[in-house]
């Protein structure tokens, strides 16, 4: 199991692989059989190519993004961390505010993550 400091620095690496807007590294962040839910009341993506195919949908929709993790919080192998997401598309910027939840394997891969938010933590400017 990772230290409570190694999993900050797993998702300290997520949060610059999402900046970094390529799928095919963010999915790379997952173990094979991940699931992952965007937000958690939607069927989830199962496996890296799933997920990877989210994210490819989530670039193309949008013109560019910044991924904050305003607070981390570990507990054995999971982290929530508590996010805001800022997109730009077309002239407008979108935020989402939430909370993720983490699971990781021993290798500090995400084994799940589900996204909490809905249609209340959406903001436009």
């Amino acid at each position: 199991m990772l230290t409570p400091d190694e999993l900050r620095a797993t998702i300290a690496t997520y949060v610059d692989t999402i900046n970094g807007r390529r799928p095919e590294a963010i999915a790379g962040l997952f173990t094979e059989d991940a699931v992952q839910a965007d937000p958690a009341s939607n069927p989830p993506n199962v496996g890296r190519a799933a997920i990877a195919s989210f994210f490819a949908d989530s670039i193309a929709a949008s013109d560019s993004w910044t991924f904050t993790a305003k607070t981390v919080h570990t507990c054995a192998a999971q982290a929530a961390v508590d996010f805001q997401i800022s997109v730009q598309t077309g002239g407008a910027t979108m935020l989402i505010d939430g909370i993720e939840v983490f699971t990781t394997d021993d290798d500090g891969l995400f084994s799940s993550v589900y996204a909490y938010w809905d249609d209340a933590d959406l903001s436009f400017t």
